[in-house]
């Protein structure tokens, strides 16, 4: 006797794959109040793309970590502009090692007038290894690039590999002119050195704050005796900058040592409350605890140590527990991002996602939930456009930009 079935189940599951099927890689369901996001991807074929920065014409200038500074022209036409052979104007003294090379990119605030572009890169000038910010100028047509001034050239940079990692690790990069007070805040990294982030003699494990000529802003309130340059210290590797709509308040969005990566509003002259050199009686390779314990209890070293160091800034969010090598971060901004208006959207590389912060009003998260329908990449920089879109470099080689398609 043939066994009756009810087509129902099977009728609404071909329904469901058929919706599906029509939103494609490109878009989301989204929940009430929360916009569709629509994914175009609008350059392919790179070489570790890592930042992203774009002109008041439309062009986007682009780094990839071992080639160098480009363009896409708002033709569309893509020019190497600076740093490996073959660019408009060569750099003999760039290399890339590691996690290091050509890093964040950022445009001066009236570029419109001035055509200054700025560099977070790895430079070998004089045969000594640093990390340095460089300053550009482009012509109209994006095809002459001159005037390099090195307005940062002492920068730290791990210089040999070690139990902990290669050489070039740790090299932070991320640089952001504030729209707020117009000065260029630069994050840098630990390298893997016990002492280097609460040495205030040196700019590893910091983030500064310059002028366009790289001197020190005023009201950094740097601890006596320490750089002036530096605005906060105690981070470990500070790979994300943004700054809060409304306020101004720089946020630092950080890598975790195998626990707790953490977004941090910022506050001059503070300390992040990472150090991760040996406390006494404690040993630890190559003098650096950051992934074991640097006190004789045997604790995990925290990532801001609030019982050593109880003025440490107060993180807004972390993922308790994990490391999931966070690092861009932006706030979402205009009416077309619905309910996520005013998040800050925060990219993660093992972790292949962006999340979105809500934030109460004194900066702490309230709520976090993942952009939806996002292909697992390897999130490396998130910039906003003149369009108010989203613009996402993955290490896959790909910028893809995400709209909202409306609620």
């Amino acid at each position: 006797m043939k066994r009756k079935t009810n087509a129902l189940p099977l009728l609404l599951t071909v329904l469901v794959v058929a919706f599906y099927a029509h939103c494609g890689d490109n878009q989301s369901v989204a929940d009430a109040g929360e916009p569709r996001i629509h994914r175009t991807v609008i350059m392919s074929g790179l070489s570790n793309p890592w930042d992203m920065a774009f002109a008041p014409d439309g062009a986007m200038l682009f780094t990839e970590k071992c080639r160098g500074l480009s363009v896409r022209t708002p033709e569309g036409t893509v020019r190497h502009l600076f740093g490996a052979n073959g660019a408009a104007l060569e750099a003999d003294d760039f290399f890339c090692q590691g996690q290091s090379g050509m890093l964040g990119v950022a445009l001066d605030p009236a570029f419109a007038e001035n055509r200054r572009v700025y560099v977070y890169m790895a430079s070998d000038s004089g045969g000594m290894k640093t990390n340095r910010v460089v300053r550009l100028t482009v012509d109209d047509a994006y095809a002459v690039v001159a005037n390099r001034v090195d307005i940062i050239d002492d920068i730290s940079f791990k210089q040999s590999f070690n139990r902990w990692g290669r050489a070039g690790a740790h090299s932070g990069g991320r640089i952001r002119f504030s729209p707020f007070d117009g000065f260029l805040y630069v994050a840098t990294g630990d390298n893997h050195d016990g002492p280097l982030p609460q040495d205030l003699s040196r700019l590893g494990g910091k983030v500064l704050r310059v002028d366009r000529d790289g001197q020190a802003a005023p009201g950094n309130t740097t601890p006596t005796g320490g750089d002036p340059r530096i605005f906060t210290y105690g981070h470990r590797n500070v790979q994300g900058l943004a700054f809060r709509p409304g306020t101004g308040r720089v946020f630092a969005c950080e890598h975790g040592p195998g626990h707790d990566d953490e977004v941090t509003p910022l506050a001059p002259g503070r300390n992040g409350g990472w150090d991760p050199a040996p406390m006494s009686g404690v040993s630890c390779m190559s003098d650096y605890c950051g992934y074991t314990s640097n006190n004789p209890e045997g604790r995990p070293t925290p990532m801001t140590d609030l019982a050593r160091f109880p003025d440490a800034l107060e993180p807004s969010w972390n993922n308790r527990g994990a490391s999931e090598g966070m690092g861009p971060c932006v706030f979402l901004e205009g009416p077309h991002w619905e309910a996520w208006e005013g998040r800050l959207a925060v990219g993660f590389l093992r972790g292949a996602r962006i999340e979105l912060l809500q934030l109460d009003a004194d900066d702490m998260t309230m709520e976090a939930s993942v952009i939806p329908g996002l292909p697992s990449q390897r999130m490396r920089s998130l910039v906003l456009g003149p369009d108010g879109a989203l613009y996402v470099a993955i290490d896959g080689g790909e910028i893809w930009r995400l709209e909202s398609a409306g609620p």
